[in-house]
């Protein structure tokens, strides 16, 4: 069988229609918390936290250079697990979050697959590298919240439990009462892949035709390194998804 083709799509909206339990990553699929490189203020704050504190030689190269702050939580956190400097970069992240998440973009077709869903009576959560508060403050302002009923599992304190560790999915699957293999993960990375899989959840990628601010190249990235890691689906629009669903 190869990527991406119409049975492990049949396969994947068979298991909703069965198991009634999806989980949603958050940044990718259900909004664009950070479009382009609209990230890297956060990052440059993080390390120069770290450089007050006298740690930046903490930083590997990938974390002094990267626009994503998680890296630089990570990477400290490695060095220092459960140091105070790891707690205080975590709280400047999930301001910076918060602060992304009152206006980050939808997901295009996000809004309309969660409703229909929860209209069917599928139990969704979110399922997140990102700060469940975040999370909160997005699905409230665009309407959604009442749809997820606080099934928000995102980072805790001990970041090396982000994914690609299965906790967060660990944590909705055991708070939905679901077998993991009755459910399904809709995520954009391979880390979310890994994730899945190491909890026992079949996974569907999502790969927009247009990510804002990243171009066709990037997209294409993205998708090559899905296929590449073993998804066997990888979709560019909710609609060919939700399509399939025999609803």
């Amino acid at each position: 069988m190869g990527f991406d083709d119409d049975r492990s799509l049949r396969d994947a909206a068979q298991r909703i229609v069965s198991g009634r339990c999806v989980l949603f990553d958050f940044d990718g699929p259900l909004c664009l918390l950070f479009p382009g490189t609209s990230s890297a203020p956060l990052a440059d704050d993080l390390r120069r936290i770290v450089a007050r504190r006298d740690a930046s030689a903490l930083l590997s190269p990938a974390a002094l250079a990267t626009i994503d702050p998680q890296v630089i939580l990570r990477a400290v956190d490695m060095a220092r697990p459960g140091d105070a400097l790891v707690a205080e970069l975590n709280d400047r992240l999930i301001e910076g979050e918060v602060d992304a998440a009152r206006k980050a973009p939808a997901g295009e077709g996000a809004d309309d697959l969660v409703r229909r869903l929860a209209k069917e009576g599928v139990r969704i959560a979110v399922t997140t590298n990102n700060s469940a508060r975040a999370v909160a403050v997005y699905l409230r302002r665009m309407g959604l919240e009442e749809h997820f009923a606080g099934r928000i599992y995102g980072r805790t304190g001990d970041p090396r439990r982000l994914k690609p560790h299965p906790d967060c999915l660990d944590r909705a699957l055991n708070a939905l009462d679901a077998d993991p293999a009755d459910a399904l993960m809709i995520g954009d990375t391979t880390t979310d892949l890994a994730a899945a899989r190491a909890a026992g959840v079949m996974f569907v990628g999502y790969a927009p035709d247009e990510a804002e601010g990243a171009g066709t190249g990037a997209r294409e990235r993205e998708v090559a390194a899905l296929r590449e890691a073993g998804a066997p689906v990888v979709r560019h629009r909710f609609d060919d998804f939700s399509a399939m669903i025999p609803w």
